[in-house]
């Protein structure tokens, strides 16, 4: 992913409301709002090709972006986006004000590593989260985190405590207590595989009792 994919060009609005928006988006345009550190809300206006390309790029969603409003560019993060039903559409976006020096809460993706490694023993793979939230300085926002499952064996359960967060990240969930220690990936044996099992061990009870 190229870097000016994290930085974006936008314009301040002042004509706010639904008649405003739909306008904007009938104009290949999307409405968004800027918020947070300490500062005064900034509606503004973003071309739409330019985001949606973008948008389709995961790292966009962990990443501290750039927006260049007139003179100035802030830094954020992306705390919501709202898309079209079934257009292919971006409606609007949140974007969070972040500060170099204080702790930002936001949602990082996992990626699940050596999968095929488990399958080969027969287990089903099953993903309990595919992100989590975190907590740490913008400089050490993750664009992802890996969960290695090398090791997994059937019936067994990674929770959030066993994965390895990279240095200055710690779990939000996991801060809250251990009541909070989710599971994330879990091991499984095939459906019917308990069944078989079952089938086998009646069918040897029964030739056990024949022969007594």
């Amino acid at each position: 992913m190229t870097m000016d994919l994290f930085t974006l060009d936008a314009e301040v609005r002042t004509d706010l409301g639904k008649g405003a928006s739909r306008r904007l988006r009938h104009a290949n345009k999307v409405p968004a709002i800027v918020y947070g550190a300490g500062k005064e809300p900034v509606s503004i206006t973003l071309a739409h090709n330019k985001v949606f390309r973008a948008q389709e790029e995961e790292a966009f969603y962990s990443h501290v972006l750039t927006l260049n409003i007139g003179k100035e560019a802030v830094e954020v993060v992306i705390k919501d986006m709202q898309r079209h039903p079934f257009k292919p559409q971006i409606m609007h976006m949140d974007f969070l004000r972040v500060d170099a020096k204080k702790e930002l809460n936001t949602l990082v993706p996992l990626h699940f590593i050596n999968e095929d490694v488990v399958a080969k023993t027969g287990a089903i793979v099953a993903h309990s989260a595919t992100e989590i939230e975190v907590a740490c300085l913008p400089a050490d926002l993750p664009e992802f985190i890996e969960v290695d499952v090398k090791d997994l064996e059937i019936g067994q359960t990674i929770h959030l405590s066993d994965i390895v967060l990279p240095k200055g990240v710690t779990s939000v969930e996991l801060a809250k207590g251990e009541d909070h220690d989710q599971a994330v990936v879990t091991a499984s044996a095939p459906k019917g595989g308990s069944d078989d099992n079952g089938a086998a061990d009646e069918e040897a009870d029964s030739e056990e009792t024949t022969e007594e």
